[in-house]
């Protein structure tokens, strides 16, 4: 053994004894449940890369957000963007620091307070989706959508607390049971779509498409001078902006190509190399062109190393709801609905992974507490002006490095909170820079639709509805609602037909149907106060645990 074989395991064992090994479960600390192979210098390991496969979303999450507006007045009545307002856009450059330093504190906050008091290596950030539904759906593209960025943040404080109500009360997870299998696999392919869709748009990515005074949309790819102010289409140079090709070529394939290799921090790089090209001045991709604009972006630029603090969305909430109190509602309800199944799947899965879940009762320690801390986040992160935040699934790459405990996390929040004071850095990120990492986290969404129960129309058909409608109708919500009420319409007509002519006629692929009830009982059959309120005295374990099938929880996550 080498002598710096010899210190790290030294270092290990010591931590291993202290009060902090046996708090968080380590391999050797003599706690009663502590986790084998878990050791300190493997979790500090996992913490980095989870941060460099997901700090991508620092930049992303920016981008989108501002997309909204965020507190900015636009005052042309001529047109409500304010597309070519400069005082607007200046605003703006002020909004994307605010929300590049919110994206950051939220993701450190709710990272360590996941692994302090849930002892779980899943770090949590801002969510993408709900980002892309806050932006354009609620507020719209620079305000112009039903309700005002401030009811959108009191809407995500709200949802936040109602979230953590559901979380003690059990009903989280099993509402989450009760969505129809496939409709839950599809919403997260939609929305991987839609962003998609994004990182392709020239607002917010690539800006491969364009609008079109034919076709709802069409290549695009010119130089800025090209577009048509009033429908966003090119007037010609289609496919030659620079930028474009810049961000799809580095931003998009090359780290394509080290996603293939499973270099961790793939997308990180992308979008940091894309970003370095674009900084110097006077070439054809920068980021910094010699107006007002540009001049603003390039001295904040310069000071490299800065914290900026949140000056507009700090607490930015409008309790007047007396103009929009219907779009509150749906606004609350959706996010609380794709939060559902986000973040509890997510979480969960998370959990399996690590290999803290109970294949007797299909639970994991304090899962109560981890269920109510990403809740929790959530209004937290609403008062800093972030979009709802969530279990981040690129937890699973620090997991697969062997990250095991709730020092992971811890590790992932503190080197988020280190980039608090890379503010002017983080700014300077330009959208083409991230639209390829839009486009490939599209992908990796995409890649549920394989459990979608393609054998039978009744359940294959509303989960293509819902994947289909959210890119098309750009909007997470109305997916949701149209795939829903296709499931609904089908699959209850189908039992009418069963019921009256007594089985006689069924569809021929009836038997491929995937099973439903509102009675589910995986992992348990209802919330624990229902059964406590039928008298059950042992409500508070799974009513038939022999019901769980879960893969052997030995496993090493290196394999």
């Amino acid at each position: 053994m080498g002598f710096v074989e010899r210190n790290k395991a030294a270092l290990n064992d010591s931590v291993a004894r202290s009060a902090v090994g046996k708090y968080f479960h380590l391999g050797g600390s003599g706690h009663p449940c502590e986790i084998r192979n878990a050791k300190f210098t493997t979790e500090l390991r996992a913490g980095l890369t989870t941060f460099f496969t997901m700090a991508y979303i620092i930049a992303v999450n920016a981008t989108i957000l501002t997309d909204s507006g965020g507190t900015c007045v636009c005052n042309d009545t001529v047109d409500p963007t304010c597309m070519n307002d400069e005082v607007y856009s200046l605003c703006l450059v002020e909004i994307n620091r605010d929300f590049i330093t919110a994206t950051a504190a939220i993701a450190a906050l709710g990272s360590c307070l996941m692994g302090i008091s849930a002892n779980l290596p899943v770090a949590v950030a801002p969510a993408m989706g709900l980002n892309a539904y806050l932006t354009y759906q609620m507020v719209g593209f620079h305000g112009t959508g039903a309700i005002d960025y401030r009811v959108a943040m009191l809407a995500v404080f709200v949802e936040g607390f109602i979230f953590v109500a559901l979380s003690l009360l059990g009903i989280r997870q099993w509402l989450a049971r009760i969505i129809p299998a496939s409709i839950k696999v599809a919403c997260g392919a939609g929305i991987g779509l839609f962003l998609t869709l994004i990182g392709l748009s020239y607002s917010s990515g690539l800006g491969a498409i364009t609008g079109s005074t034919v076709t709802p949309l069409e290549l695009g790819g010119c130089p800025p001078e090209f577009l048509n102010a009033d429908t966003g289409a090119c007037k010609g140079h289609k496919v030659t902006n620079p930028t474009m090709w810049l961000g799809f070529l580095v931003g998009g394939v090359f780290p394509a190509l080290l996603m293939t290799y499973k270099i961790p921090g793939s997308m990180v790089v992308g979008i940091a190399l894309v970003s370095i090209l674009s900084w110097p001045r006077d070439t054809s991709i920068t980021s910094f062109p010699r107006t007002v604009l540009g001049d603003s972006r390039f001295d904040f630029f310069k000071k490299v190393v800065a914290f900026h603090p949140i000056k507009h969305t700090l607490v930015a909430q409008n309790w007047d709801l007396s103009n929009v109190g219907g779009h509150f509602i749906l606004a609350v309800f959706t996010m609380l609905y794709v939060d559902i199944l986000d973040a509890t799947g997510t979480l969960y899965s998370m959990a399996r992974f690590s290999g803290v879940v109970d294949p007797d009762t299909g639970d994991f320690p304090k899962s109560t507490i981890a269920y109510s801390a990403d809740a929790i986040a959530i209004s937290i992160g609403s008062l800093f002006g972030s979009s709802p935040v969530t279990a981040f699934v690129e937890s699973g790459a620090g997991i697969q490095e062997g990250g095991r405990t709730g020092l992971t996390a811890i590790t992932t929040g503190l080197l988020f909170f280190a980039s608090l004071f890379f503010a002017p850095i983080f700014a300077s990120i330009p959208p083409w820079a991230t639209g390829g990492a839009l486009i490939l986290v599209g992908c990796m969404m995409m890649r549920g639709v394989v459990a979608i129960n393609w054998n039978y129309p009744g359940d294959s058909i509303p989960a293509f509805v819902t994947l289909m409608f959210m890119p098309f109708s750009y909007s997470i919500a109305y997916g949701l609602i149209a795939g829903i009420i296709c499931y609904t319409i089908i699959n209850s007509a189908t039992w009418a037909v069963g019921f009256v002519s007594r089985g006689k006629i069924l569809p021929p692929e009836y038997d491929n149907k995937e099973y439903w009830s509102f009675q589910s009982d995986y992992p348990r059959g209802q919330p624990w106060f229902i059964r406590a309120m039928k008298g059950d005295k042992h409500f508070w374990k799974p009513e038939n645990p022999n019901h769980f099938e879960l893969e052997s929880t030995e496993h090493d996550p290196k394999e």
